[in-house]
């Protein structure tokens, strides 16, 4: 499938498909720049779980982005462009 800018240029979208809980550092860099709500903030169990925030924080290791609504990704990258752990993956479409 091909796509162009507003003037013609060829354009690829990437699509923000994971997000390793590992590298990432909750900074919420990434969701701030989204306008589609595809990212969300959970928690990092110290055994690796990703829990809801709302449940005992006492379980909480560390605040890490997840994905939310995958769907709603129109690939413009930017959430990638202000990472500063490098932490995403993306992918064009298939």
């Amino acid at each position: 499938m091909s796509f162009s800018t507003r003037d013609g240029r060829n354009w690829r979208p990437d699509y923000l498909v994971s997000i390793d809980p590992k590298k990432c550092i909750g900074c919420g860099r990434c969701y701030k720049v989204c306008g589609r709500e595809v990212m969300t903030l959970r928690g990092l169990s110290e055994g690796g779980e990703i829990i809801d925030l709302d449940e005992d924080d006492d379980e909480v290791e560390k605040k890490v982005m997840v994905l939310k609504d995958e769907g709603a990704c129109i690939g413009c990258s930017a959430c990638a462009r202000v990472c500063p752990t490098n932490c995403q993956t993306h992918t064009p479409l298939g």
